[in-house]
């Protein structure tokens, strides 16, 4: 036995010196904007923890992603939320206004342009050649090209604009007004509005269904949802939601059979069935949370929660909250991107 003991002992030092295997790359990423620190948070969901943080400009609220990239609106108008006297702010940065865009290869900020006044929310067309542009103290529309940041048109779309959503196939984008209690449906390609359709008080974004007929409005101050015939193009109904909630934003899965709903001051984010139109279920997610999205398998629910800073991470099969990640200063938006 004794002669097999050094080539045991080789085996052995072999096995041991051999470098560990690398940690498996996560198969999507998640990306926080925060209005008050101006940078993006980056998570890996697999831990789920902070990975990184990327500077961005004033403000960042709005963001999507196309083709490696992120795209997030800036702005340098104060914050006015309701009930604070706007006479009583700074002027705004102009300077500051802008869309930022970042290169996820690079994880910096490549690039900003023109993305018209005070930019909050936006669609990036089909092609990924425009964007359409909610510009809050301008009452309209932007309708920019991304290659030169140049402005092909400007739409009035009532004051106050807001969420920005584009249809199935590109030929309307639907753009609520906080103000006006309205959302426009514009032509994308003529640049003019086809019909302002009336829903409730101080609408926040909009849910467009897969076949592109139906769609979810909704109505923070009322505490509902308005749901729109988007063939009509008219309010047919509204979803109840229990009282004391303020629903923001939303996150409808790939099949257009549940929508996610946050409830901003009310904490929760809601499960709507769109058959029955029906909540099924709710989930206290934090404080006040607002942007919220589903995760490419649409198994985890993300809401980033303003005012304590942080991110849920949300179990949709059980509806509770599996985690809490800390994020930057005030975060607004969120996104996941496959990796």
């Amino acid at each position: 036995m004794k002669k097999f003991l050094p080539v045991a002992m080789a085996v052995f030092a072999v096995a041991c010196s051999k470098a560990p295997e690398p940690a498996a790359k996560p198969s999507y990423l998640v990306y926080v904007t925060n209005e008050g620190s101006g940078d993006l948070t980056v998570i890996d969901p697999s831990k789920p923890e902070l990975i990184a943080t990327i500077p961005l400009g004033k403000r960042p609220r709005g963001v999507h992603d196309f083709g490696g990239q992120i795209f997030v609106a800036l702005s340098g108008s104060p914050s006015a939320p309701p009930g604070v006297d706007e006479s009583t702010l700074p002027p705004p940065d102009k300077s500051a206004d802008g869309i930022g865009v970042v290169d996820l290869a690079q994880g910096k900020v490549v690039r900003k342009f023109f993305g018209g006044s005070d930019p909050e929310q936006f669609a990036i067309s089909r092609d990924g050649s425009l964007l359409y542009v909610a510009n809050e103290d301008a009452s309209g529309l932007s309708i920019i090209r991304i290659a030169d940041g140049s402005v092909v048109k400007s739409v009035p779309t009532g004051e106050e604009p807001e969420g920005v959503t584009l249809s199935p196939d590109g030929k309307v984008v639907y753009v609520t007004s906080e103000n006006d209690g309205t959302v426009s449906a514009v032509d994308t390609a003529a640049g003019t509005v086809i019909k302002v359709m009336k829903v409730g008080r101080r609408p926040r974004s909009v849910a467009v269904m897969p076949d592109g007929k139906r769609a979810y409005v909704t109505n923070e101050n009322d505490g509902n949802l308005t749901i729109l015939d988007l063939v009509k193009l008219e309010a047919v109904g509204t979803v109840a939601v229990e009282s004391g909630m303020k629903p923001m934003g939303t996150a409808l899965t790939r099949d257009g059979s549940r929508l996610y709903v946050s409830t901003g001051r009310g904490k929760k984010v809601l499960a709507i069935d769109t058959k029955t139109d029906k909540v099924t279920a709710s989930v206290e997610a934090g404080q006040r949370p607002w942007g919220i999205t589903l995760s490419p398998d649409e198994k985890l629910l993300f809401t980033a929660n303003g005012p304590s800073n942080d991110v849920s991470v949300i179990d949709v099969a059980t509806m509770t909250v599996v985690r809490k990640v800390k994020a930057g200063d005030k975060p607004w938006g969120v996104i996941a991107i496959g990796q």
